[in-house]
């Protein structure tokens, strides 16, 4: 360790919004009897953290329990093996019990969801996750998405959530919103303007005041951009999607070549750290029924040249830095699209939370770089001082090697009751192209050669699987798109041999309305 600061500390209090109070008090070491005593009533310096060695020391010795509630554990997986009293709160058992530090509770069949928040209510009402919650102790808590009934479970439970305020993530989630802090941060949008059109004759006009051209991409303000941007170049288009469209804020933007991409960031009290550049992969008919809807990403230190990179970086963190002033610390993630016409980079949106980029991001950065980048967001939650060299700690995250990963959503139409479903673990492709499961791993660590993968199981036996259902995400070594946004075959392959797995029968009656299923989304 590069000083006895973590080792000093059995349990972090946490500082979350609307508490200013602290919960439990650092601990510190018993004086020996040679030094001089002070006085009654002296209160002892908080240790002030200077090395990525106190981080790791701090948070191994915790023993405040921090619960990540969500539907799978796999926005977060690995962080137990980082942070002392780290707990999964899962409602897919997707290790089928065998990963330590992860309950879920039983379940009497398929149920009906109509959000990823309300999966998290529905957990946190769970007497099994209520009596699991009792046995282990009262903490803090972290979730992808919550609402205010999900707050309000968890203040029953006298769990602290240690994220921004529901309401300041909300109103940052507006796309509309995200354009108006990004052009205050100096970070601009592809050309665009904010507007309403009730006909396709109002969306030209507005579009036409802007410069903007015919050939338009429509976003409405909240929801997963696979699903709430509308490709419009002419009446025909407007006319399939004018009821998502009509009475909303749209933001109407000029259709440009692009290549998307995101980079997950935290925003802290010392500037903006900013994790690895990832390119998305978006749309593959193979991955997802969505067109434009993301299905993965690939992670590898030449992604674009330097001065791209290094474009990428400065809007990130000078997005951190606005978002920061907004009141809002911790984890984000900043979707950007570069101009492939002219190197142009663009602020595509903003997602204030923990997302689908965090699990190559904090892989990335803790095996090749020190530590997660997800500590430094409970950092800015923690009643303890901290001090490093941020430009020291982002130069670590320049060297490593390169990762995918895909999320597998089902492709075709019909709704199956499934039989059978392929295990979470360490799969193996043949050279025939062939995958096969070799063993039960409950994490990517046994991934050594490009050839493997560590598939994350979402929907098992039991379950109902839809168009859109999130089946379970591979995660790999290489890359699965080339420079020029092709899939590669190794990804067409992965894809085909795991959804081949599964097995299924047509329910007798879907209990689940089919427009619900399709709005689901676990990561």
């Amino acid at each position: 360790m590069g000083s006895n600061v973590g080792e000093s500390v059995a349990a972090f209090p946490l500082r979350t919004y609307g508490d200013d109070t602290m919960g439990q008090e650092v601990s510190q070491p018993k004086p020996e009897k040679t030094r001089k005593r002070k006085p009654a009533g002296a209160v002892a310096p908080r240790p002030v953290l200077r090395s990525l060695s106190d981080i790791y020391g701090f948070f191994r010795t915790n023993t405040t329990p921090v619960y990540f509630v969500s539907p799978t554990p796999y926005n977060l997986l690995g962080l137990d093996e980082w942070v002392g009293g780290f707990r999964y709160i899962s409602y897919f058992d997707s290790f089928d019990g065998l990963k330590p530090h992860s309950f879920s509770p039983t379940h009497q069949g398929p149920r009906d969801f109509e959000s990823f928040e309300s999966v998290n209510t529905y957990l946190l009402g769970n007497k099994e996750v209520i009596d699991y919650i009792g046995r282990n102790g009262t903490g803090v808590v972290l979730f992808v998405m919550f609402d205010e009934e999900t707050e309000d479970r968890a203040r029953e439970l006298g769990l602290r959530i240690a994220l921004p305020p529901r309401e300041l993530r909300e109103r940052i989630d507006s796309k509309v919103v995200t354009t108006r802090l990004g052009n205050e941060a100096g970070v601009r949008s592809a050309p665009n303007v904010m507007g309403r059109a009730d006909t396709y004759k109002q969306l030209r006009k507005v579009a036409k005041k802007a410069k903007l051209g015919q050939d338009l991409v429509v976003q409405t303000p909240y929801g997963d951009s696979g699903r709430t941007t509308f490709f419009i170049k002419g009446a025909d288009d407007w006319a399939k999607h004018e009821e998502d469209l009509v009475g909303e804020d749209l933001k109407v933007m000029r259709r440009i070549n692009h290549l998307p991409g995101t980079v997950e960031a935290v925003a802290t009290r010392h500037g903006t750290l900013v994790g690895p550049i990832q390119t998305d992969l978006t749309g593959y008919d193979e991955l997802t029924p969505y067109r434009g809807g993301w299905c993965g990403n690939d992670i590898f230190p030449d992604v674009f040249d330097l001065k791209t990179r290094k474009k990428i970086r400065k809007m990130a963190r000078r997005l951190g830095d606005r978002l920061y002033a907004e009141g809002y610390k911790g984890a984000f993630c900043m979707d950007f699209l570069l101009d492939t016409d002219d190197g142009s980079v663009y602020l595509g949106e903003i997602n204030p939370r923990i997302s689908g980029a965090s699990p190559l991001t904090n892989l990335i950065t803790s095996t090749y770089g020190g530590v997660p980048l997800f500590l430094f967001h409970l950092l800015e939650f923690v009643d303890v001082d901290w001090e490093l060299d941020l430009k020291q700690i982002q130069s670590r995250w320049d060297d490593f090697d390169q990762w995918s990963q895909l999320v597998l959503k089902q492709t075709t139409d019909e709704v199956e009751l499934i039989t059978e479903a392929p295990s979470s673990g360490l799969w193996r492709m043949d050279e025939d192209g062939s995958v096969r499961f070799v063993k039960q791993e409950i994490d990517w660590h046994a991934v050594s050669r490009d050839n493997e993968a560590f598939y994350l199981r979402v929907y098992g036996a039991g379950e109902y699987r839809y168009p859109g259902a999130d089946l379970g995400v591979v995660v790999t070594r290489g890359r699965m798109q080339t420079d020029d946004r092709e899939l590669l075959d190794r990804g067409r392959l992965w894809a085909d041999g795991l959804t081949k797995a599964f097995r299924g029968v047509a329910p007798e009656s879907v209990v689940v309305p089919r427009e619900q299923l399709l709005a689901t989304k676990w990561f």
